[in-house]
């Protein structure tokens, strides 16, 4: 089969074709043909590296992917050769407390493809068979794979960790990237407030689109001052944030009193900085959050099976252009979701 892989961390000529035997699916397991795989900014740092953290290289990168079954192993009786599917990105070791009451993704064991084991940028992809879950009959195979790590993650912060609620307002940053597309849905979804911040016309009126109530173009003025001025300086009662130490301090100034900031990542650097006094004063939480429960992915797609969501991909690729949906990626040239599609 062929595959991308990443030998050493570096730039995106680190990205590798190479060709590998193709997996056997062993007890438990299945083997699908992929059709596609999502990128995500998770596939950019693994191929970049990151301080104190070793992956196990060589690896093939790619927590998203859509495709067919083409083999199953020993004892599998859940799939079948044919079957569309796309990959739920996590995995727990499956026998732990954690995994037998449906917090898999606080397993200690819990790994993510494309980042501790290998991933969907290849021909073949074999994983243990609870791990392909049925592709919503409705979208095609580059959608499919654009939603699971995405839209499990923004379900996971806004839902389980924020707990949102439909009088509140919430403010969602960097609304062109996946998982604030998907936040902002799944908010719309709960039927709170919803506001926006993007860089450019084209990132706002897709956010508008998607059912924000207010955008704010963060390159024209202070989100500060913007969401004082829409909430009559109340501020939000719920900020999603994973740009980290560009936005975090003057997303814990927005946050009205009792106040919740979840964050999932720090694109833009991970040192942050506040006054304390904030917190303690307003009554502020600051919750951390990573990926989601298999539990929850199912709930996912069935909000997709009847309409209420939709993917959003900005363009589709070949995966002989990882390197060029690398590129975009860290660019911030991005409106929704890159597709590397198998051709």
């Amino acid at each position: 089969m062929r595959c991308t892989v990443i030998r050493e961390h570096g730039s995106y000529d680190r990205l590798l074709r190479e060709e590998r035997p193709d997996p056997v699916p062993g007890p438990g397991e299945v083997r699908v043909a992929v059709k596609a795989a999502g990128l995500n900014h998770l596939d950019t740092w693994v191929r970049r590296g990151i301080p104190g953290v070793k992956f196990p290289l060589p690896i093939v990168p790619g927590c998203d992917a859509a495709g067919v079954v083409d083999a199953v192993g020993p004892g599998v009786t859940t799939h079948q050769r044919g079957d569309a599917v796309l990959l739920a990105p996590g995995i727990g070791c499956g026998g732990c407390a954690r995994c037998a009451s449906g917090e898999d993704h606080l397993c200690r064991a819990y790994g993510i493809f494309g980042e501790s084991r290998d991933g969907g940028c290849a021909d073949l992809l074999v994983a243990p068979a609870r791990n392909f879950l049925p592709k919503p009959a409705a979208l095609s195979f580059p959608e499919a794979a654009s939603i699971a790590l995405t839209f499990l993650t923004a379900w996971h912060m806004v839902v389980a960790r924020a707990a949102l609620q439909p009088h509140e307002t919430i403010l969602i940053h960097a609304a062109g990237s996946g998982v604030s597309v998907a936040a902002i849905q799944v908010a719309k979804l709960v039927g709170a407030r919803i506001v926006a911040t993007a860089r450019g016309a084209e990132k706002l009126a897709r956010a508008r689109e998607l059912g924000a109530h207010e955008t704010i173009d963060y390159s024209q003025k202070s989100f500060g001052d913007a969401v004082r001025g829409i909430t009559g300086k109340k501020g939000v009662d719920v900020v999603v944030d994973h740009v980290g130490q560009e936005t975090f301090d003057a997303s814990i100034r927005c946050l009205a009193k009792g106040g919740r900031l979840v964050t999932c990542g720090g694109t833009s650097g991970p040192e942050l900085k506040t006054d304390v006094r904030l917190v303690f004063f307003k009554g502020l939480s600051i919750l951390g959050s990573t990926m989601g429960s298999l539990g929850e992915l199912h709930t996912v797609l069935q909000h997709f099976e009847r309409g209420a969501f939709r993917p959003v991909v900005d363009r589709v690729l070949t995966m002989e252009q990882a390197g060029e949906g690398h590129r975009l990626l860290e660019e911030r040239k991005v409106n929704g979701k890159i597709v590397l599609e198998n051709r």
